[in-house]
């Protein structure tokens, strides 16, 4: 395994010829590519195909982006878990059986064989054989807090899961519990099998209120954080107000968003990296010069060390490719710009 991609070595802290450059659904809708090669497939049949898995994961290499990020969903834990779900539009991922009881939670494997999760596994090591060791390869996992509220069936609802949690206690308790145990052990397979950095998602987390994010995300995010381990890790909530938390998860990388001010949390945490935060919707519905202005902005806040470039969120469906190229290519461009 190569440790010297830029990728890596920033997300290192290291001295870097540029900020490295990727995008969270970097492999999705937006891409004709993607859609090309999904020709119509439901989302789990789609992403349970390792060869077509692979060759979406893959397509956007083309755009120069620093690292390939494995194309699943985090639900594909609690489905190896043994709680099956599907995709609906408009609603996201639904599951056959909800967690209602503490009986529901104890069918939920603990520690999921990884035979369970075999076809990620398999396209792991099909995206890293294809790629040769010319870029890292990402993996990911949900946090706790959003994939439990996925598995009661609230999902971004956060009203209905606060009354979830608040008439079931005992239930949302054990089943962040038995994620957390079990997202580790996800993640520490994938390391060993080569993946060279992840992501842990919390997407929703970033709309708790102080007390419940102490109670239900952040010590979460700190045990798994210190429990998967040997690679680079990036925490990663939606529009977090709680950078001072985020900071203190243990997480090496840690990801911004348009309510950050990138350059003020390089001075108050120097130690730390930083990740993001251009603005999806500028690449979604901007030209291509807002694009490239947004990139340069953000690359001017990031300073040039201790800063990957990614997006506050992710590609939405209606992104132009050529304003994701444009992304991109300002990234790309700014180590020439600066005489390297």
């Amino acid at each position: 395994m190569s440790q010297d991609h830029l990728l890596l070595r920033a997300a290192r802290g290291e001295v870097v010829e540029r900020p490295p450059v990727w995008a969270m659904r970097q492999a999705g809708r937006w891409d004709p590519e993607f859609n090309r090669i999904r020709a119509g497939m439901s989302f789990f049949e789609f992403s349970a195909n390792v060869e077509k898995a692979a060759e979406v994961s893959l397509c956007p290499r083309r755009f120069g982006v620093d690292g390939i990020i494995l194309f699943y969903d985090i639900t594909t834990l609690p489905f190896s878990m043994g709680l099956p779900f599907e995709l609906k539009p408009m609603a996201g991922p639904v599951p056959d059986r909800p967690i209602r009881s503490l009986a529901d939670v104890d069918r939920l494997n603990a520690d999921p064989d990884p035979a369970s999760y075999r076809h990620i596994i398999d396209l792991l090591k099909t995206v890293k054989k294809s790629l040769d060791g010319a870029l890292p390869v990402l993996c990911f996992a949900g946090a706790p807090f959003t994939v439990a509220a996925y598995c009661i069936g609230t999902g971004k609802n956060m009203d209905q899961t606060r009354q979830f949690a608040a008439e079931n206690p005992h239930v949302w308790r054990k089943l962040l519990d038995r994620l957390s145990g079990a997202t580790i052990g996800f993640l520490k397979t994938l390391i060993a099998e080569g993946a060279q950095l992840y992501q842990l998602f919390d997407s929703w987390a970033g709309e708790l209120t102080p007390a419940e994010y102490d109670e239900w995300a952040q010590p979460y995010h700190r045990e798994i954080l210190a429990g998967a381990t040997g690679v680079p890790r990036v925490i990663f909530v939606k529009e977090s107000p709680y950078l001072d938390k985020l900071v203190r998860t243990g997480a090496d990388v840690v990801s911004l968003g348009r309510c950050h001010n990138l350059a003020q949390a390089r001075a108050d945490y120097p130690e730390l990296v930083f990740q993001g935060n251009v603005d999806e919707e500028v690449l979604a519905g901007g030209t291509e010069a807002e694009v490239i202005a947004a990139t340069k902005h953000c690359l001017r806040e990031g300073g040039g060390r201790r800063h990957i470039v990614n997006l506050n969120h992710g590609c939405d469906k209606s992104t132009p490719p050529a304003n994701f190229a444009a992304y991109v290519n300002a990234v790309r461009q700014s180590g020439h710009r600066a005489g390297l």
